[in-house]
């Protein structure tokens, strides 16, 4: 029998405990000095609109919740992360990111959480480009993600882009036939990384988080005979945008100069 995805009973974003994200405010914090966290851009995020956040995706993850930790303190504001539900299977685990925000990534449960108002958070390359070797660090492979596009288009939601290229220097990982084997056959993540000396331990790299302004989607509804071409063409858009601020943020020797706008041919519908 297959089990049914969560609609009615999510809950609302003032249901989520806060008092977990004050417990864990510590390690939090310890983890962002020692990183020497910083965030450019976050007055980018709407206030109070709905909003589709998509980030790129390294090994570390945790870069991301450095990120949703500065959106709660800054901005008041909780982003839902669509998480894979084999987290939820996990004991203990699962209970703790669904109190933190996290909901199972169904396309049904992000559209719901768009009528909230809400932000809804996607990493579009997933655990594949998690997975990717330190040879193809700074890359994203967005190229056939276009889920998190259709899903801005038919609720009419801005999508903001946030990157943090540096992450992908916590760890060196290395290529692996078997890392690739054991994805592509049973999606589960295997991998070889070093960090700090020989050890795991994350190496103590400036992480610095860049956050464009929104791109607003194509004015169209599901239905409409040019729908399809709508959608492939603001994924262009989206994916030509999130390589330009990438490739600006590793670049450009002043994180303040960054630009975190589009140009005019970005901002068409």
């Amino acid at each position: 029998m297959t089990t049914p995805a969560k609609t009615a009973s999510l809950p609302p974003t003032d249901a989520i405990r806060p008092q977990v994200i004050d417990g864990l405010y510590p390690i939090l914090r310890g983890m962002q000095n020692y990183h020497r966290y910083k965030v450019f851009g976050l007055e980018n995020f709407p206030k109070r609109s709905r909003v589709v956040l998509a980030t790129n995706h390294s090994l570390v993850t945790y870069d991301m919740v450095l990120l949703y930790f500065e959106l709660w303190r800054q901005r008041g504001r909780i982003p839902r992360s669509l998480t894979d539900h084999l987290f939820f299977k996990i004991p203990y685990l699962g209970e703790l990111i669904e109190e933190l925000g996290s909901i199972e990534g169904t396309a049904t449960n992000a559209k719901e959480l768009l009528q909230r108002n809400e932000i809804v958070a996607v990493a579009p390359g997933g655990m594949k480009e998690a997975l990717r070797p330190s040879s193809e660090r700074y890359q994203i492979i967005w190229q056939r993600r276009r889920g998190f596009v259709r899903l801005a288009v038919e609720t009419q939601s801005p999508i903001v882009l946030a990157c943090c290229p540096k992450a992908d220097d916590v760890y060196d990982v290395y290529s692996s036939p078997f890392t690739r084997w054991a994805y592509k056959s049973f999606r589960v993540p295997i991998f070889f990384a070093r960090g700090l000396g020989l050890s795991f331990f994350p190496r103590p790299v400036e992480l610095i988080h860049y956050v464009a302004k929104p791109l607003y989607p194509p004015r169209i509804a599901p239905g409409h005979p040019d729908f399809e071409q709508a959608v492939e063409r603001f994924h262009e858009r989206v994916v030509k945008r999130m390589e330009k601020l990438m490739g600006d943020a590793v670049t450009t020797r002043n994180p303040e100069d960054v630009p975190l706008h589009h140009s005019r041919r970005d901002t068409q519908d």
